[in-house]
């Protein structure tokens, strides 16, 4: 994959973070172009990664043997429409990062033959922890479905669902997921406060407990419910705490919130798909 030209139409934040980690795994910054309608964005982009800028999206297609759509949602379709002829002469592999734009939109927009993965990235990925659900349309090769996981892979892991409607439940996931614990890390921090620690303390030791918690979850080979069982000793501080958020609901409020935002993503593709 280092000698594959990936151009970025959009040159924001996730795609800044893609090119940062395909420069950090070892691809060259002379084989990634990047284009971006602020001048400023891609000057800085130049200066700090090195890549090549280029002065439109054409010239990212005609460069590139895989383009990734990293702009927002709501202007992709008229960007995927100005190209789609390019596309269609180039053939290139298209990677589309754009949250709620599904397959058959953009199959429509840039042609039926186009080589379309679709992913859903998350926000560590920003820190090169991310977590990305990707899904290939029926002209996507094997090398280029390996050429996709490779670039996601760059900011952190990368999965396969056997179906695109799959990756509304990847959203509901590890696309809002990263909220859900900030929100409990926000609970505690408070919680922590009213026991008495000042706030320093209780921000710097919610977000280590939350790290190490992680830390050992990844590596351990067991599941979250053994590791939680391991850590809480029968009648023991943390069982209390146990019982009292079970006794709150704790395991149905979270798949009632899961559920939701699974079903707000699927609502949200449909306006995207007919405008």
């Amino acid at each position: 994959m280092k000698t594959q030209k990936i151009g970025f139409i959009g040159g924001g934040n996730m795609a800044s973070s893609l090119m940062s980690g395909l420069i950090a795994s070892g691809h060259s910054p002379q084989q990634l172009w990047v284009s971006d309608i602020n001048k400023d964005q891609l000057a800085s982009l130049a200066a700090n990664l090195q890549v090549n800028i280029a002065p439109d999206n054409e010239t990212v297609i005609q460069e590139a043997e895989v383009v990734v759509l990293a702009v927002k949602p709501q202007v992709l379709r008229q960007v995927a429409e100005s190209v789609a002829g390019l596309i269609q002469q180039k053939k290139p592999l298209v990677v589309s990062i754009a949250a709620g734009i599904t397959q058959a939109s953009l199959s429509s927009w840039l042609g039926a033959d186009t080589a379309i993965v679709r992913c859903m990235p998350n926000t560590p990925a920003l820190v090169l922890t991310g977590a990305t659900g990707l899904h290939a349309n029926r002209n996507v090769t094997e090398e280029q479905r390996d050429l996709a996981e490779n670039i996601m892979r760059s900011v952190g892991i990368s999965l396969w669902v056997d179906d695109e409607s799959d990756l509304d439940a990847v959203t509901a996931v590890s696309g809002s997921g990263p909220a859900y614990y900030f929100l409990l890390m926000e609970a505690m921090e408070k919680a922590a406060e009213e026991l008495g620690l000042d706030k320093h303390t209780a921000r710097l030791l919610v977000q280590q407990t939350a790290l190490g918690a992680a830390k050992i979850a990844l590596e351990s080979s067991e599941s979250p419910e053994q590791l939680r069982k391991r850590v809480t000793s029968p009648g023991g501080t943390t069982q209390r705490a146990i019982e009292t958020f079970e006794q709150g609901g704790f395991t149905e409020l979270v798949s009632k919130a899961m559920h939701a935002a699974r079903d707000r993503s699927i609502e949200m593709s449909k306006p995207m798909e007919n405008s």
